[in-house]
């Protein structure tokens, strides 16, 4: 005979196969007094343990709060590696647009939110300066016209008899695939937030005495550390050679 909890896998014999219940409390009432005495023993037991860990759950679920983020960001990460330059508007404008994502997309996991970001000193000294010219290009470029030294404008008016023409002229600067150092800077920062989760998990078990499973299968796209354990590093790109088009 199969038992259920409240919600957890069921308990089997040697014949019975695996199945998952998920029984509402209001429920219970109607089970037979064995089974819900059996049932309400487990809930008390498993709310005890999860108040003995409520900070490390409370930290577990605000580092939860950046894997979007950092799903997001490898993925554009990615869409820059594979690009290939056309001298062609479209293309220039689908590379602005790849490196707005990335830049704006790196900004809001470092910085957070709900305590899930990290600090500059929290990355390697030589990758310090790739993060501090992001943060440069985010600030002054991407999330403000504040003068960033890779775009700049100008009006020129010419005049001739009774006519004045205007022109405006657009200089940006851009590098193909985004800077070669930012793969590395995302398997970092990816690891580093894998490794936060894992000593969640490790202190977890530590305090309780009882293994904590996260969810396995391949995170989407099949990328990344978290709950897989197992990381692609993204290719360099192919090229980062600085161009401008007026």
């Amino acid at each position: 005979m199969t038992r259920c909890d409240v919600q957890g896998r069921s308990s089997k014999t040697e014949d019975e196969s695996d199945e998952y219940y998920v029984v509402p409390e209001e429920a219970l009432q109607f089970l037979p007094e064995e089974w819900r005495n059996e049932i309400q023993t487990m809930v008390h037991d498993g709310r005890a343990v999860l108040k003995s860990v409520d900070r490390e759950l409370s930290q577990l679920s605000r580092l939860a709060n950046s894997f979007g983020t950092l799903v997001t960001l490898k993925h554009v990460q990615k869409r820059l590696s594979q690009y290939r330059f056309a001298a062609d508007m479209d293309a220039i404008l689908d590379l602005d647009m790849l490196t707005t994502a990335f830049v704006v997309t790196y900004v809001r996991l470092q910085q957070g939110g709900s305590g899930s970001g990290f600090s500059r000193d929290a990355l390697p000294e030589r990758l310090r300066p790739v993060h501090d010219h992001i943060i440069e290009l985010r600030n002054k470029r991407f999330a403000h016209n504040a003068g960033h030294h890779t775009v700049s404008t100008a009006m020129e008016i010419g005049f001739r008899e009774e006519r004045f023409d205007i022109r405006f002229k657009l200089n940006i600067g851009f590098q193909v695939g985004g800077a070669t150092e930012w793969p590395e800077l995302v398997d970092f920062v990816d690891g580093m937030i894998a490794d936060r989760q894992g000593k969640i998990v490790a202190k977890l078990k530590e305090k309780t005495g009882r293994e904590w499973v996260l969810p396995t299968g391949p995170a989407p796209e099949s990328e990344g550390r978290l709950q897989t354990g197992a990381a692609e590093k993204p290719s360099v790109p192919t090229s980062a050679a600085q161009d401008h088009v007026d």
